[in-house]
């Protein structure tokens, strides 16, 4: 059997606010403000997000050891086909209230940090979500002396999350593939 990874070549762990991609995108083709309308977030979800583009992005930094996705999922079943040949483990999320804005969030981080501390295999990890929340996190995870990478649409990400990373790529551009791929990088 071939070894898909060779000896000493680190894994990536690739973390999904997946709502708040798909969000982004739903605002984008609604209008803004559909979204967070409860006859637009608490109904079955349209598929909008190409699930496998950010798959293949996130394994091209390496063999996935991770790839985990948070979300309140009972509106998301649509999705179910992509998500399950993009063998991703799914985080359900409840929300305790009418938004929980940052459970997913928190969650995520919580679980990155724990991750880059018991698995030394892991050398870049991948977090798709815009929000600037994920700022904190980027520092411990550099600080831990992995790879940061960021995903989120072009419309909602914040600056500065994106600037945090070592590499952040825009949604629209790993789904387009006419338009280059990178943001270039903001480290010094």
């Amino acid at each position: 059997m071939h070894d898909r990874n060779p000896q000493g070549q680190k894994s990536v762990a690739l973390y999904w606010d997946f709502e708040n991609l798909h969000a982004s995108l739903s605002e984008a083709r609604f209008g803004e403000g559909s979204y967070n309308k409860p006859d637009g977030r608490f109904k079955s979800q349209e598929p909008l997000i190409n699930v496998q583009a950010i798959v293949d992005l996130a394994a091209s930094f390496g063999p996935l050891a991770i790839n985990r996705a948070y979300c309140n999922w009972q509106y998301f079943g649509r999705y179910r086909d992509d998500l399950l040949q993009g063998a991703i483990e799914l985080i359900q999320l409840f929300s305790p209230g009418a938004s929980a804005k940052n459970g997913a969030d928190i969650r995520l981080c919580l679980d990155a940090m724990e991750d880059v501390g018991r698995f030394d295999h892991i050398g870049t990890i991948v977090i798709v979500g815009g929000d600037s929340d994920f700022m904190p996190v980027a520092t411990k995870i550099k600080a831990a002396g992995r790879q940061l990478i960021g995903i989120g649409d072009r419309k909602s990400t914040n600056r500065h999350w994106a600037k945090s990373c070592h590499e952040f790529r825009y949604y629209e551009n790993i789904v387009d593939t006419q338009a280059p791929n990178t943001e270039p990088s903001t480290e010094d």
